[in-house]
């Protein structure tokens, strides 16, 4: 088992959604249950579950990355809508867009060496990911 906030992705995934419950909080009311609640719910889903997946085995693990990056995949979406419907900027949007980017690579890169070390082994990916 290993400690999640070891995690490079772990701990960009937490900043963006720090930053995206500070986004939301500019979105009128009227998105409380809406769009708002669903950014919130999808970038938090990416580091919980790697968070939950650091406690279970590297098969398991695996698992959890790929939740992770749907979530990732389903929150650039959101932010893209967020944009188009004028509650987020454009500049705050590139930003983001960026960040959640630079999440889905690092997202796929740790799925891919947990695959190969799968194949190779049961040994835990190293803590750069």
């Amino acid at each position: 088992m290993q400690d999640f906030r070891n995690l490079e992705v772990w701990k960009k995934s937490h900043e963006l959604t720090l930053e995206a419950y500070r986004i939301t909080e500019c979105f009128p009311r009227s998105e409380m249950f809406g769009l708002s609640s669903q950014i919130r719910r999808a970038a938090s889903s990416v580091p919980t579950n790697l968070a939950e997946g650091c406690g279970r085995t590297q098969a398991e693990f695996a698992r959890f990355v790929q939740i992770a990056l749907g979530s990732a995949c389903e929150l650039e979406y959101e932010f893209l809508l967020a944009k188009d419907l004028s509650l987020l900027p454009l500049e705050s949007y590139d930003e983001t867009n960026a960040r959640m980017i630079e999440v889905k690579r690092m997202l796929q890169s740790l799925l891919r060496r947990i695959q190969r070390d799968l194949r190779g082994g049961d040994r835990l990916p190293t803590s750069s990911g």
